[in-house]
């Protein structure tokens, strides 16, 4: 059974109300979006998120983390009225829209930095900013009524920091297309595009993200870190300099107890026993 819990004592406690709610069962730590009705991205639901992300990454419990929503939007990005409200501040809002953009930022790094794998389920529309949180997910997981797209430039605000996730998941043409011409995507085409890496049908979708997280969850946690940093690492580098960086990297893993320990097991045929060191 999932036991419900809290790593902060504010909008992500579980209960009424909350923005986030966090469930964490067998190693899954479940992060559900509760902003209705379109989960947007507010500054509140921004820091709730940073924050639950920032508890788990050194704690040994959690080792994989799922973000979902409720509702039939998974989020359709920054919430317009809260950065329209702004517009009467002083400086016209640039202070808060600048907070707003730069926290959006450091959500999206919070995600590629963390140690641990990211999965996004998604239910629904993922619009804006919401299309580049899936963008920035190490997996992403939809229905087959899911929906994608980057609209910005239907409304004079060009979709500038979801392009920079969105044009490392997707192809640079794809991109450009969901960019330019702000039209909302199906799951199949998010797919071919590179966005998704699996469509599934909609009463399947948790059982299928579940057993996803459960196969990544049974992993030495040392291993799947060392990986996930790595690969990123290595994608902005030359390809000459990824090779010597990437060698590097398998002959420290090659050092580890659990590298032994899972080379053992595999000869020896037998299940590995992590210690994650």
């Amino acid at each position: 059974m999932a036991e419900v819990v809290s790593f902060r004592k504010d909008q992500s406690k579980a209960g009424d109300g909350a923005l986030v709610i966090p469930q964490l069962s067998d190693g899954v730590l479940r992060l559900t979006l509760s902003n209705p009705p379109a989960n947007a991205l507010s500054i509140a639901v921004m820091e709730t998120l940073i924050g639950e992300l920032q508890s788990v990454a050194e704690d040994a419990a959690v080792r994989v983390v799922i973000i979902a929503s409720t509702g039939n939007v998974f989020s359709a990005g920054h919430d317009l009225k809260e950065l329209t409200a702004h517009r009467a501040d002083e400086d016209g809002g640039e202070a808060f829209f600048e907070e707003t953009f730069a926290l959006a930022a450091d959500l999206m790094l919070e995600i590629t930095r963390l140690s641990k794998p990211v999965i996004a389920e998604i239910d629904g529309l993922a619009t804006a900013a919401g299309c580049q949180l899936v963008a920035s997910c190490d997996l992403a997981i939809c229905t087959d009524t899911a929906t994608f797209c980057t609209p910005g430039v239907n409304i004079g605000l060009f979709c500038s920091t979801p392009m920079v996730a969105v044009s490392r998941a997707a192809h640079r043409k794809q991109a450009m297309e969901m960019l330019l011409t702000g039209e909302t995507i199906d799951a199949s085409t998010a797919k071919d595009f590179g966005l998704v890496n699996r469509i599934v049908p909609k009463q399947y979708l948790t059982q299928v993200v579940a057993k996803y997280a459960e196969v990544i969850a049974s992993k030495s946690p040392l291993t799947l870190k060392i990986g996930k940093e790595a690969f990123y690492r290595q994608l902005e580098m030359p390809i000459e300099d990824a090779y010597g960086y990437a060698a590097q990297v398998m002959v420290d893993n090659m050092l580890t107890a659990d590298a032994e320990e899972g080379i053992g097991a595999f000869l020896s045929k037998r299940m590995p026993q992590w210690t994650g060191e």
